[in-house]
């Protein structure tokens, strides 16, 4: 892997070390894009293959987990920004849709969570549908939000190093403390050859001092993240606050390879502390080393989410602009459809190849799923072969379960789907732009379900789609998208 020019990375030193920065300092970042010409092809991804059809004679309920991560969608852009495709592994459709936020109706009566439906034609396979989900978290406005206990995790091991990596992390971390709150907490843990406690648990009145004590960070050692997360885990629980935000975000390029350092083994231990009230948010960064596979999981199995950062502008995305997703307004989120046999001959979920769950899960309170955070949308497509000559009866049954924050006890949710379809071009903004973001995935993902999928169809998808678009991320994805080859 190349170095960056010296200068450069100077450059990138002194932004970093800047408290605020404008649109020009970003958009000399993403120029950057680290002065690589291709990315170590050491990095570590899990391939979970792809939902095929299910007949709904032989299985017509699909169960699944929520996923509110984003990761792939933005690591994936590292990729084409580089010139260079993505390895399939590396691309999972959910995360593409759910790097986006929808127009959702919020949550009514009492529930933290609506849900939503749509049905319109599939664009790349003739006679085929788009079943389309959706759900929303309630929008907490920052005032109602609970006092926040975090811990910042930072890997400060030798493989941090370079500027895209723990750089990047202590300016998004300098970001998230000018947004809080002065009864907002924050403690900062690192951990290379062994666990620090860096800063102990200090108030957000004390800016300049978080400020300070991120400054120091410096890299160097081995990895032991098992250390790290179990002292992170330590932190807080010690300065836990009842029915308050408690999390821990961990920055790494989760190189893992002191002490427990497997995917299995790190999953165990998140396992463990899960229970505990507390969530853990997962930043991933940098290139060459990137444990992707590991990261994933572990926000997984954590109560939590895996976003990755490449640029200063997906920092501002998660530390300022969508910071209430911090905040989860529920958790262990589940999903289950019911098609009727009578309508639909058979389904495909696209993407959550890894969230799949059995059907007797979906009332187990003590199977563990997914969270969503304040004003966070999750989206879902199914792509359904409709049966000739069916009744106008509904095509199914969206059921959905999710508990409270602070609450063990899940809350159902049920929307009958109307066996009504529209064209895609006389589909909602919603529907549209979901199906571009899904098309983009099969073909990054060169499933075999990608049909006529193509570049010029899901700009067209798009172009009308972009609605009001408030921090230009989905101008930014048609930017992406018509920078790939046909």
């Amino acid at each position: 892997m190349k170095k960056l020019p010296f200068y450069l990375a100077a450059l990138f030193i002194i932004l970093s070390c800047e408290d605020d920065y404008d649109e020009s300092q970003a958009s000399i970042s993403e120029d950057l894009n680290y002065g690589m010409e291709e990315i170590q092809q050491t990095e570590r991804y899990t391939d979970y293959g792809e939902n095929a059809f299910i007949k709904t004679v032989d299985q017509a309920i699909s169960t699944f987990s929520v996923d509110a991560d984003g990761a792939s969608y933005a690591n994936t852009r590292r990729f084409i920004e580089l010139g260079q495709k993505p390895p399939t592994a590396a691309v999972r459709i959910e995360e593409f849709l759910n790097y986006f936020t929808f127009d959702y109706p919020e949550p009514s009566n009492n529930e933290t969570i609506s849900i939503n439906s749509e049905i319109t034609s599939c664009p790349w396979t003739e006679n085929h549908y788009l079943m389309r989900l959706g759900m929303k978290g309630l929008s907490i406005p920052e005032s109602e939000i609970p006092d926040a206990n975090y811990v910042f995790l930072i890997d400060v091991s030798g493989s941090m190093g370079s500027p895209e990596k723990l750089e990047l992390l202590k300016t998004g971390f300098k970001l998230m403390v000018d947004e809080m709150r002065d009864t907002d907490k924050i403690a900062i843990v690192t951990y290379a050859g062994n666990a620090a406690v860096l800063l102990q648990s200090t108030f957000g009145d004390e800016k300049n001092k978080i400020k300070a004590a991120i400054d120091q960070l410096g890299s160097g050692g081995s990895t032991a993240g098992a250390e790290g997360i179990l002292t992170a885990y330590e932190i807080a629980e010690n300065n836990y606050i009842p029915n308050g935000n408690n999390r821990i975000i961990l920055g790494s390029d989760g190189d893992f390879n002191v002490g427990p350092s497997t995917t299995h083994e790190l999953v165990e231990l998140v396992e463990e502390k899960r229970d505990n009230g507390i969530y853990l948010t997962v930043l991933g960064v940098g290139s060459g080393n990137l444990n992707d596979s590991s990261m994933e999981q572990i926000a997984n199995k954590g109560n939590g989410n895996y976003e990755y950062i490449d640029k200063l502008e997906q920092l501002k995305k998660v530390f300022i602009h969508e910071k209430g997703k911090f905040y989860a307004v529920a958790k262990d989120a589940k999903i289950q459809i019911s098609f009727n046999t009578d309508i639909v001959d058979s389904y495909r979920l696209i993407g959550y190849e890894n969230r799949s769950l059995n059907e007797d899960d979906f009332v187990d309170d003590t199977v563990d799923a997914g969270e969503i955070g304040s004003g966070q949308t999750i989206t879902a497509l199914y792509e359904i072969i409709i049966k000739d000559n069916t009744p106008n009866s509904s095509v199914g049954i969206f059921d959905f379960r999710y508990k409270k924050p602070n609450t063990e006890e899940s809350r159902p949710l049920s929307l009958t789907i109307a066996n009504s379809s529209t064209s895609i071009g006389e589909s909602s903004d919603n529907m549209k732009f979901a199906t571009g973001v899904a098309a983009f995935g099969l073909l990054m993902k060169d499933s075999e379900f990608k049909g006529n999928a193509s570049k010029d169809m899901i700009l067209e998808l798009i172009e009308n789609s972009l609605g009001a678009d408030e921090f230009g991320y989905r101008t930014e994805f048609r930017e992406l998208v018509s920078s790939i080859e046909n």
